[in-house]
């Protein structure tokens, strides 16, 4: 998708964090916006911070493990826009601990935002992508614990390993469709994700204001607006993988190289 100017991109977890991110560098490259969010104040911060007029994004509340919710939220995008072009399915939460201590709670909590949250954005915005017959790009936001394993993040670890996999799906099932699929997968970014319990619902066990990180770690992650341009710049070139962060290179070549040394030792066996 080169030409973006016009387009509309629809952004959950679009009020803070990398959807704030993403969507600075979609309005940036002249795109219309539909921030997608379940906390209504952050929302509302963001609307203002885009200014008024005609480029002012549409801000809406929704929340992603509700398909339901999603479903009312396409059906305003549309009467703003007339189109959906590109879907940011962004929003997730965490939370740490050993897995074996965890929680079916916990399970549900992530499980439904991480990864349903990431199925229900597919199948309520692709088919509006399909409609109009131009083409379009879908960006799953999965994590670098979607490429290696992170110990005390074992729930969020396996919900974005399953990101990673289904947009390697989808990209082979929307080729033909003109559509894209990129998954992020950034390492730590200047976000609250760490303070993701604070929306957990009650249901769930929530809300929960405990297990944010030091303000150093959190200033030491990557600005958002710039996770934003390599998102901007994986659209436009039809990039399925996102990595942010270099640094992490190693880990992943050790797990490749474990499981190729794998194959390699069943090749010798007899059958």
């Amino acid at each position: 998708m080169e030409k973006l100017a016009g387009r509309v991109a629809v952004i959950t977890g679009g009020a803070s964090g990398i959807g704030l991110g993403i969507a600075h560098a979609c309005a940036s490259a002249g795109m219309k916006l539909a921030l997608l969010d379940v906390e209504a104040a952050a929302l509302e911060g963001a609307r203002r911070a885009f200014g008024g007029g005609a480029a002012a994004p549409l801000a809406l509340r929704a929340d992603v493990s509700d398909p339901a919710s999603l479903a009312a939220a396409a059906e305003q995008v549309l009467g703003r826009f007339g189109r959906i072009d590109v879907v940011c399915n962004n929003a997730g939460v965490l939370t740490q601990g050993p897995l074996a201590e965890s929680s079916v709670r916990d399970w549900e909590w992530l499980v439904g935002v991480n990864l349903l949250g990431v199925a229900h954005g597919i199948r309520v915005f692709v088919p509006h992508i399909r409609a109009h017959g131009e083409g379009g790009h879908v960006v799953n936001t999965a994590s670098i614990a979607g490429l290696s394993a992170l110990p005390g993040l074992g729930i969020y670890t396996a919900t974005k390993h399953a990101v990673v996999a289904l947009s390697e799906v989808l990209r082979e099932e929307l080729a033909g469709d003109g559509i894209g699929v990129s998954v992020l997968c950034p390492g730590g970014v200047r976000t609250r994700i760490f303070e993701a319990g604070r929306n957990r619902p009650a249901v769930l066990g929530g809300p929960d204001a405990g297990g944010a990180p030091s303000d150093a770690a959190i200033e030491a992650g990557m600005d958002p607006a710039a996770v934003g341009e390599h998102v901007l710049r994986a659209i436009r070139a039809n990039e399925l993988y996102i990595l942010t962060h270099p640094e992490f290179r190693g880990a992943f070549a050790a797990r490749a190289e474990a499981i190729l040394a794998a194959y390699d030792r069943a090749a010798k066996e007899p059958a």
